[in-house]
């Protein structure tokens, strides 16, 4: 097809086998949306056609432009600022894909004008386009420091997190300025997931205490944790569920740590414990002894006592009425009524009760957010809860468009549920 469609131009301009831009684009005028396609996929069009395709095509043109190895240069600048999302799109996952598999000869012949359409999309307005740039170049060393330093940094969590979580080009000092300078809540996450952690990077992870972040740097078996930064973990923990599992699985536990965390696990949390670690015998027993006595005392009736079985009433209830709406839980919002917000939000999402529970701890307004949204609430609503009831801090409430509507997509949104979704218990 591209032999003819490219012989039929040549016979058309009466030219030879080089065409210059000029008899290209007269020659190509003509041509049907068919023939368009056909030349853009192609990675032996003459670049002459790919420019002048990239200029005058329709927008399914452009994206094949867009995609095409071949396309020059000065045809990728000008469809990295592209009015069609789908193009750009197509572009950023072209050029970041290319960049990680040229040699070194060919990636310094090519370093200026790759980073001038890098810049651009990393640039780019549209969250996608550079979150497709993340995604593809969160694993390369092969990519200018300055793109990864600005993709790390980028408001958004669908972007800067892969980046944070697995390049290999950011060193500690990056980390600990991501840390103390991203508004985004899940990067700290993303740092405490990464592969050997140093035990700097460690303590500012934990100097957030931030739930999630601290029990995946727990989990994280290749992150160096100090002693005494441990122990201020353990202290803590008790009160943390999410924690306890984790910090079981530590690797080289000191004896003084395995007793402090039997204090407060549950009883099959202390088997695991007593397995991993060198343990006396009548260590074993004391420690086996003391949770079982605990365990005793607790108050076998605290969901009771807790108010969640009162809230399971009132949310039946209000759901029988048909008034389990914006108004029955911006009520319990400006109470304060955490059980019946956490209830109501089940209900009405069909999420479960755990994640529910570590959005409304995590504190993360974009989590609350999304979580108000998949319960189908109002984005009042939605800040109420962040208000009232996760506690959100002022820099990262997510607040309304223009004072009523979701500022982020329903994609976005999801990917914050997910993401929570995602993590283990």
């Amino acid at each position: 097809m591209l032999g003819k469609v490219l012989g039929k131009l040549r016979r058309k301009s009466g030219i030879g086998e080089k065409l210059s831009y000029e008899q290209a684009r007269e020659a190509l005028e003509g041509e049907a949306e068919i023939a368009h396609r056909d030349l853009a996929k192609h990675s032996d069009a003459p670049p002459e056609v790919l420019y002048y395709l990239a200029e005058s095509g329709s927008s399914t043109v452009r994206a094949l432009v867009a995609a095409n190895h071949a396309t020059p240069h000065k045809a990728n600048v000008i469809l990295s600022a592209d009015v069609e999302d789908d193009v750009r799109c197509e572009l950023a996952r072209k050029i970041a894909r290319l960049m990680p598999d040229l040699g070194e000869e060919d990636r310094l012949r090519m370093r200026e004008g790759m980073f001038e359409v890098l810049e651009k999309l990393a640039n780019d307005q549209l969250p996608r386009v550079r979150q497709i740039l993340a995604e593809e170049l969160k694993s390369s060393d092969r990519v200018p420091l300055e793109i990864v330093h600005k993709l790390a940094h980028d408001a958004e969590a669908i972007v800067c997190v892969p980046i944070v979580q697995y390049s290999p080009l950011l060193r500690d000092e990056d980390l600990l300025e991501i840390l103390a300078t991203s508004k985004v809540n899940e990067v700290i996450e993303a740092v405490a997931r990464r592969e050997g952690v140093s035990e700097p990077v460690a303590d500012a992870v934990i100097a957030t205490l931030d739930i999630p972040a601290v029990a995946a740097l727990l989990a994280n078996r290749s992150a160096q944790i100090r002693e005494q930064t441990l122990d201020r973990i353990i202290e803590n923990a008790a009160e943390i569920d999410s924690w306890h599992q984790p910090l079981v699985m530590r690797p080289d536990l000191s004896l003084r740590a395995v007793r402090r965390i039997a204090g407060f696990v549950a009883s099959a949390l202390l088997d695991t414990l007593l397995e991993r670690n060198t343990v006396e015998p009548d260590v074993a027993s004391e420690l086996k002894a003391r949770v079982r006595k605990r365990i005793d005392k607790e108050d076998m009736s605290q969901e009771a006592s807790d108010g969640s079985t009162a809230a399971k009433e009132a949310v039946e209830k209000a759901k029988k009425d048909d008034k389990l709406n914006d108004e029955f839980v911006e009520e319990a919002a400006i109470a304060r009524n955490r059980a019946l917000i956490i209830e109501a939000l089940h209900v009405l999402s069909d999420l479960p009760h755990a994640l529910i529970n570590r959005i409304i701890v995590s504190r993360n307004g974009k989590a609350v957010t999304a979580m108000s949204w998949k319960a189908g609430l109002s984005m009042r609503t939605a800040l109420m809860i962040q208000n009232h009831i996760a506690f959100v801090p002022r820099q990262n409430l997510v607040l309304a468009r223009d004072g009523v509507h979701y500022a982020m997509t329903p994609d976005e949104l999801q990917w914050h549920l997910d993401y929570f979704t995602s993590m283990k218990d």
